[in-house]
């Protein structure tokens, strides 16, 4: 008899909406079956195009995403978007819900939205969002949008996933130069000074332009596009330059740089899997020496160095760990 992730599963490869989200949500909430999830599916991935959109907030990032929604959507694209929002305080979702953001889009069969809220996974938000990717992908949206509120170091690693990484700004408040002190500049292939019509437009693209022209003369040099998103102005020319920078791409493709992107994955994999194996454990009440190496910790008769250098020496402990913090739920 077929387990429910087994049904979920084949419900999923039949692109039924639900098992999709319910899937994506297993992933949320960091379920012990996610390993398990992405096993079966991954060898269906590699197939979407990936668009990072981040830059400060204001810039007028959820309209830009909106307008391109609308363009491929006029190719005929399966378009994808998560929207990587701030937590909400109150309730620990996210504080911009995937129905008010896009209204537009909300009954197209042909557009998936999704927010992934922030709270609670820290450093292990970027592999919750690339496993959230690999579903999309999986699923078989051709575009798969990913739009991130801020430019801190997370939102950093989580561009990482994308094949065209778009940054955002504005003509107010210098900024470009913000742009740059945030590190944007080096991970930006295309830049866009949204709400063009404002004063100080042009001075915005002028300082982007000189960072990019002091860049060393090696590889692609990033385009500085205006827009006004909230009227459609400039968005064809965006997506043109997105698939500019696709083509571009192809044909100087790399496979060590897609080498040393599957090496930060599963060096990423591992660790998020031994953290939440053993956060499982202990939590469940693993026994054994690393249950009674936890009472020391807590009792503070014990420092988590020594602690640790004492468990990971005992191959005994850590196998313990491993198994008991295992994925067994999928053994239904």
């Amino acid at each position: 008899m077929a387990s429910k992730l087994d049904s979920l599963l084949d419900r999923f490869a039949k692109q039924d909406r639900l098992a999709l989200a319910r899937l994506i949500t297993r992933v949320e909430n960091r379920s012990a079956e996610v390993s398990t999830v992405m096993e079966r599916i991954y060898g269906r991935t590699g197939h979407a195009y990936i668009i990072g959109v981040t830059g400060a907030p204001g810039a007028g990032k959820s309209t830009l995403v909106n307008q391109l929604v609308v363009k491929y959507r006029a190719q005929n694209k399966l378009v994808a978007v998560l929207a990587i929002d701030p937590s909400s305080p109150f309730s620990g979702g996210a504080v911009l819900g995937d129905r008010v953001r896009m209204t537009d889009h909300y009954r197209d069969p042909g557009v998936y939205i999704r927010s992934l809220s922030t709270r609670g996974h820290h450093g292990g938000l970027s592999r919750a969002a690339r496993e959230i990717v690999k579903l999309l992908d999986a699923f078989g949206h051709d575009i798969i949008i990913i739009e991130t509120v801020g430019v801190g170091q997370t939102e950093l690693s989580v561009m990482d996933l994308a094949d065209t990484t778009v940054v955002v700004t504005v003509p107010e408040g210098g900024d470009g130069v913000q742009v740059m002190k945030a590190g944007l500049n080096e991970i930006a292939d295309l830049f866009v000074v949204n709400k063009a019509d404002r004063d100080g437009a042009d001075r915005i693209k002028a300082e982007l332009e000189l960072s990019v022209h002091l860049r060393p003369a090696v590889g692609w040099r990033p385009l500085v596009l205006m827009t006004q998103a909230s009227n459609d102005i400039g968005i064809d020319a965006l997506v043109q330059a997105i698939g500019r920078h696709g083509d571009y791409q192809r044909e100087h493709h790399d496979p060590a740089r897609d080498g040393e992107r599957r090496t930060r994955e599963f060096i990423e994999v591992l660790t998020s899997e031994l953290e939440e194996r053993t956060e499982r454990a202990l939590k469940n009440g693993a026994g054994g020496s690393a249950e009674r190496v936890l009472g020391e910790i807590r009792e503070g008769s014990l420092n988590p160095y020594s602690a640790t250098r004492r468990i990971i020496e005992d191959h005994a402990a850590i196998a313990r760990l491993l198994d008991e913090g295992g994925p067994k739920a999928v053994r239904e």
